[in-house]
């Protein structure tokens, strides 16, 4: 049996009649903006653009890793250090370009 695009699995057994399976996608469940709202209200974060960015979804979407990535986050871009903030963005924003990242 062969997975075919579109998430089917094809497949026949000797030259008999072929049977299509669905399979599901993966997916992660992402949290909802109103539960997300709650832990980062309007405001009172220095990027908050009027959107929650898909990738702060995606992150609080791993309750296991999310609080280690947003101390380790807020240390590289907000802690004691010899960049100022502005080359911190910078340096942020050409390594995104340098992996085709759009963030």
């Amino acid at each position: 049996m062969a997975v075919a695009s579109g998430g089917r699995r094809e497949g026949g057994a000797g030259g008999g009649e072929e049977t299509v399976e669905q399979v599901p996608d993966a997916w992660v469940e992402m949290p909802t903006e109103e539960s997300l709202r709650e832990l980062f209200p309007p405001g009172q974060n220095p990027y908050d653009f009027g959107f929650l960015p898909a990738m702060l979804r995606l992150v609080c979407a791993h309750p296991a890793i999310a609080p280690a990535l947003g101390m380790a986050f807020t240390t590289i871009m907000f802690g004691p250090g010899a960049l100022s903030r502005r080359e911190r963005e910078m340096v942020a924003g050409v390594a995104s370009a340098a992996q085709d990242c759009f963030y």
